[in-house]
């Protein structure tokens, strides 16, 4: 969850909750109840606003290492997907090709 991340940037750059929220410009209560997961969907400029003053990035709020690590951060590809990219990766298959045979595929079904 964000606010465990945000918890766990603050804590590790040793600021208390005041120091972050006074620093970032933000509610301090509001700032409690993301960390405490009772808001979890804080907004892209209050991220933003966080992940300046604890200088880490806003993928690293967003995601998990986990996510970061495999590159599918963006993508939003879950495990069986990631799979089958890996597995037609791994069987020779170009990116072009695979553009080609997306286009032939939509090409087909908007023919029906």
């Amino acid at each position: 969850m964000i606010g465990e991340r945000v918890k766990k940037y603050r804590s590790e750059a040793g600021m208390t909750l005041t120091e972050l929220a006074d620093r970032a410009g933000v509610a301090k209560s509001y700032l409690s109840a993301l960390e405490r997961n009772i808001q979890t969907n804080p907004s892209i400029q209050f991220l933003e606003k966080i992940a300046s003053v604890l200088d880490v990035s806003m993928d690293q709020l967003l995601y998990d290492e986990e996510n970061r690590n495999t590159g599918n951060v963006k993508s939003g590809l879950d495990n069986e997907w990631s799979k089958l990219v890996k597995e037609a990766m791994d069987s020779g298959i170009s990116k072009e090709e695979f553009r080609q045979f997306l286009e032939f595929t939509k090409w087909k079904m908007n023919q029906k």
